[in-house]
């Protein structure tokens, strides 16, 4: 084997070194690319991500609710310091079941099942909301429409990965990332004008639309064929690629690599570094997204700019940073098989870390003086308060924010998703997904559940001081630890951790 073959897949590219063998990169070449007709892989990619959608609605949720239910007239329905952290944060533990069930429902059941499966809690879940007429019933809406969320996190990257090919897949693995972004602007624009039980009415909308269309989509070619139905493999990818194009070499493509890993995962297999290595980078790329603390900023966005008395009402800077959210993750589903995965992930990165010192340091040396009667408040109770903002220094925490959502929404957000359906080997795939989910929302609500204590007792600049370490952090673990995959089908990237090359995580 040539020394070039033997590059480690994190080295920077140039145009004298290919990261995997020259027979395998031209088995799937530019002409059959090119060849392939994509619109009905784009109406099943669009039918599985309004789970997506459904995701980022019900996640944001409480962003415009905590505030009406804390004025709530009734006892039994008004949220307080001890009840509103809860309401936030309980979703995510349902996310962290759903893609703890997902381990067995993504190999029992199938990547597109396992979606449909999702409606069944998150419609549930929404009637529970809107018909809730004490603390547990909005409690368990919450845990069920993070269910369904945790269910969708860890199938549907993976049915998208397994059902796209490398022309497209980047701007596809992009796709759950924009649906649930879009999810969570059309909340905050719904909540401007609907009470908290209507905007629950309106999160059944996307669920039933996602049932319907996917009992016309096909299940992936590679779970069929890892449940050996072969004839069904062959008639789920001439759908995808269309019946005139060279679809059987992919299919051949496919199935060898499904021959080769057939059986399931054991545990002595575990030590082998073609499984763990993937893994083990998927489930820390996870833990450190949640821990640069996107999901507390999005749930308590709202109260957030209370706090920091924004210039603008908090609902209207709420519905702009999630315009720019959508935008950054548009940028980056163009620009992903363009320029590649880890260089939007060091800019992602940069970004996030600027902006939470940013937001860290105003917060401490400008602590809420520009409006007393806020000052002395719990960051919960502040939503309720009108902000009263005396100049304009007060577009500095709406920039941060807007800022940090972009930096997020251009690569942390996206491409973790992505990266997570794309290095995992098929035969771990459904197990591994579910765990990097599990291991993704248990860390989001470890820090939701205990951000408004922190703050509450030591302020809001600590989290946002914390949030830009991680973020440093997020740099120097991509710079050592993730592979660049633009422009590989997932049997050469099986085939990068198979071989016997240096590795990457040195």
């Amino acid at each position: 084997m040539e020394s070039r073959d033997r590059e480690p897949l994190v080295r920077k590219t140039s145009s004298s070194y290919h990261t995997f063998p020259e027979g395998t990169a031209r088995r799937l070449d530019k002409e059959y690319l090119r060849s392939l007709h994509n619109k009905r892989l784009y109406l099943a990619v669009f039918a599985a991500v309004l789970g997506n959608f459904s995701f980022g609605f019900a996640l944001v949720y409480p962003s415009p609710v905590i505030p009406a239910l804390e004025a709530h007239p009734s006892p039994a329905l008004r949220l307080d310091q001890h009840t509103a952290p809860w309401f936030g944060s309980v979703f995510t533990l349902g996310a962290a079941a759903g893609g703890l069930s997902t381990m067995l429902l993504n190999d029992c059941l199938g990547r597109k099942l396992s979606i449909m499966f999702s409606a069944l809690p998150s419609a549930l879940g929404y009637a529970l909301l809107a018909g809730a007429q004490g603390l547990w019933m909005l409690l368990l809406g919450r845990v069920l429409t993070g269910y369904a969320g945790g269910v969708t996190s860890a199938s549907i990257p993976v049915y998208i990965s397994e059902i796209s090919h490398p022309g497209v897949r980047g701007m596809l693995g992009a796709c759950p990332q924009i649906m649930a972004v879009l999810g969570s602007l059309v909340l905050y624009a719904l909540g401007l004008v609907l009470d908290w039980r209507w905007l629950a009415v309106a999160g059944e909308v996307p669920v039933l639309a996602m049932v319907l269309l996917l009992c016309f989509m096909p299940n992936s070619p590679r779970f069929l064929l890892s449940q050996g139905k072969e004839e069904e493999a062959l008639g789920s990818l001439c759908w995808l690629r269309g019946q005139d194009t060279d679809y059987a070499r992919e299919y051949e493509q496919i199935k060898d690599s499904v021959r080769k890993q057939s059986r399931r995962v054991s545990c002595a297999e575990l030590k082998d570094p073609f499984l763990y290595k993937p893994i083990l980078i998927s489930g820390l790329m996870r833990f450190l997204q949640q821990l640069s603390g996107v999901t507390c900023i999005l749930v308590y966005l709202q109260p957030i700019f209370k706090k920091t008395s924004v210039i603008l009402k908090a609902e209207y800077d709420a519905a702009l940073v999630g315009l720019v959210r959508l935008s950054a993750v548009v940028i980056a589903a163009v620009s992903m098989d363009k320029a590649g995965r880890k260089i939007l992930l060091f800019v992602s990165a940069g970004v996030m870390l600027i902006s939470n010192l940013t937001m860290g340091l105003y917060i401490h040396f400008e602590p809420t003086s520009h409006n007393g009667t806020v000052a002395n408040t719990t960051l919960a109770s502040s939503a309720n308060l009108p902000a009263e903002p005396t100049n304009y220094i007060t577009l500095i925490p709406l920039l941060a924010t807007m800022f940090f959502i972009m930096g997020y929404a251009m690569g942390w957000g996206p491409i973790t998703w992505l990266l997570m359906s794309e290095i995992l080997p098929l035969k771990a795939r459904g197990v591994a997904s579910g765990l990097c989910v599990l291991v993704s929302w248990l860390t989001a609500f470890t820090l939701t559940q205990f951000f408004l204590p922190v703050v509450n007792s030591f302020g809001l600049e600590v989290p946002f001081l914390f949030f830009a370490v991680i973020s440093a952090g997020n740099i120097l673990f991509t710079g050592c630890c993730v592979p660049e995959t633009k422009g590989r089908s997932l049997e050469q990237i099986e085939a990068f951790f198979r071989t016997g090359r240096r590795s990457f995580l040195r």
